[in-house]
């Protein structure tokens, strides 16, 4: 049977931190600066709203407020951790490999798979605000050696066409996992299909800004929708009134059991 959920923007965990008392180790800047999140899902106590999606434990909708906000150096293990930056300038410091220090924009994304271990930060050191999603997923093989790549989706040339930025499309960065990452920006009144690539895969669709009826679900602004075991791989998605900037995450789908097996003996990401 077809299962499906909706998450309305309003449903989602919202949360403020501000670097103060036990945080300040953890998140940068002055008290004055804060982060905003938007939680789709949850893993453990990170993060509020809805228990994941296949190997996805978190999609979250974040600002930093302030320069010099953020998240200060922290460990990771056997975590992939993608970032889109929509707004702001977002500089990333990893530990894969001999080290990165890399600065996004509007446009760019990252793969960071911790695997084996590693630690990372993630900074605004401008005074403009910087809009960025995370996801966070488990990886198809646990102790892979740390990996880092990043690449930019250029919306103007790319406009009314759904592009993978992140699977196993030729110009889509690797992640170790069944999972795709698209993006689509589309003009109003337009109509796309997205197919799924077998009955074991879901999608997990997100309306960044604009809106959009999804497999005949009407989703505003922040409005997301989840479907899986579908008998018809086709979900139709049609722009609404206003031009629309669509995120799809398809991905196989993982048993509840093994999800929570995992999730005990990896407590502390």
């Amino acid at each position: 049977m077809s299962k499906s959920f909706i998450i309305r923007d309003h449903e989602r965990g919202h949360d403020t931190i501000r670097s103060d008392g036990t945080r300040s180790s953890y998140i940068a800047g002055h008290p004055d600066g804060f982060v905003t999140r938007a939680s789709s899902f949850n893993f453990h106590d990170y993060q509020s709203g809805r228990p994941g999606f296949g190997p996805v434990r978190v999609f979250g909708d974040e600002i930093f407020h302030g320069a010099g906000c953020g998240y200060n150096m922290h460990p990771h293990h056997n975590f992939v951790i993608c970032a889109f930056v929509f707004e702001g300038q977002l500089t990333h410091i990893n530990t894969a490999g001999e080290g990165m220090v890399d600065q996004l924009r509007a446009g760019d994304y990252y793969v960071f798979s911790a695997g084996s271990g590693g630690k990372h930060s993630e900074l605004s050191v401008t005074s403009e605000d910087m809009h960025a999603i995370y996801l966070w997923l488990m990886p198809r093989q646990l102790f892979l050696p740390p990996t880092y790549h990043r690449a930019h989706f250029d919306y103007r040339r790319r406009r009314n066409t759904i592009v993978q930025l992140v699977g196993d499309a030729d110009t889509a960065l690797p992640i170790p996992q069944d999972l795709r990452v698209s993006r689509l920006m589309a003009d109003a009144g337009r109509s796309f299909t997205y197919t799924l690539r077998s009955r074991g895969h879901g999608a997990y669709i997100f309306v960044r800004e604009g809106s959009a009826t999804v497999d005949g679900v009407a989703l505003g602004r922040r409005d997301s929708a989840g479907f899986s075991d579908r008998d018809d791989p086709a979900i139709t998605i049609d722009i609404g009134e206003d031009d629309s900037d669509i995120i799809v995450v398809e991905t196989i789908m993982i048993d509840d059991d093994n999800i929570k097996a995992w999730e005990h003996d990896h407590a502390g990401h």
